[in-house]
Parts: C-alpha cells; sequence; structure tokens
C-alpha cells in the first residue's frame, strides 16, 4: 500500500477550491443580472486599472491571452455599452478601449458580487486564519499585495 503524497492532496485541494470559488462566483454575477461572463468581469477590471484607455494590445498582454480574444470580449462588452473604442490621439491605427459609466457602474456590481463571494467562502475562517491564508497564498502567486487587496 502506498503512502497519500501530502503535495498532491494540497494540489488537489487548491483546483477544488479553485473551482468552488469561480462557481459562487458566477452563482453571485448571475444573481445581479449583469449579463457578464467571468472572462468579461476580468476585462473590465483590468481595463479599471490602466491611467487611461490602453491598446487593444495592451489589454491581450495584461489578461495573458491573443489579440483575438480580446476582440471577441470587447465586441461583446461594446455591444451591451459597457466600453468603447476611441482612436488614439496620436496614432489614427490604434484603437483603445475605455470603460463607459455603464460600464463603471456594472465594475461596482461585480465588486459587490466578489465581496459577497469571498464573504461566503472565507466565512468559515476565523481573523487570524483568514491572515495566515492570504500570507500563504501571496507567497504561492510570487507577490505580495497590499493587505486588504484580495478581493
Amino acid at each position: 500500500m502506498t503512502s497519500p503524497d501530502p503535495d498532491g492532496l494540497l494540489a488537489e485541494q487548491l483546483l477544488r477550491l479553485t473551482r468552488r470559488v469561480h462557481r459562487i462566483q458566477k452563482r453571485h454575477l448571475e444573481e445581479r443580472a449583469l449579463g457578464i461572463t467571468p472572462a468579461q468581469s476580468r476585462l473590465l477590471r483590468t481595463l479599471a486599472h490602466f491611467g487611461g484607455p490602453p491598446r487593444m494590445a495592451d489589454l491581450a498582454e495584461s489578461l495573458e491571452v491573443v489579440p483575438r480574444a480580446v476582440t471577441t470580449l470587447v465586441d461583446a462588452l461594446e455591444a451591451g455599452g459597457k466600453v468603447r473604442r476611441v482612436p488614439d490621439p496620436t496614432n489614427r491605427r490604434v484603437i483603445r478601449v475605455e470603460l463607459t459609466d455603464d460600464g463603471r457602474a456594472a465594475l461596482r456590481q461585480l465588486h459587490d458580487a466578489r465581496r459577497a463571494a469571498a464573504e461566503e467562502i472565507l466565512d468559515p475562517l476565523t481573523g487570524p486564519q483568514r491572515e495566515a491564508l492570504g500570507g500563504l497564498l501571496d507567497t504561492l502567486v510570487g507577490t505580495v499585495p497590499p493587505r486588504g487587496r484580495h478581493c
């Protein structure tokens, strides 16, 4: 009989947690009837972190996807009034993407949905357990964001 592989068990737990997080976030998004997919949500959040309207190529790089995937996401979000394409002021051939007022409102609702999902997922943990988990996750992802920015 072979002994359990602790690293394999941890990896499986992380995968199950990731699936659970996605399921719960998706449910919270659907409850708000935003009509935004998780991928579109990610694009909106990424777009909001740029100082000004980024180029499509910048979005693709930040999202670590091919440019065609960004085009598809932007097409859908633009059809829903959440973003708009704008010409680059210095180069007419370059198209940039900016949030609309509806897009900013959707981002606020997305933030609320993510916060509600995080509260649901983390509810069984005490404050110190949450801090410890945050530190461990920071180590695993290789970054140390400012405390309070986990959602």
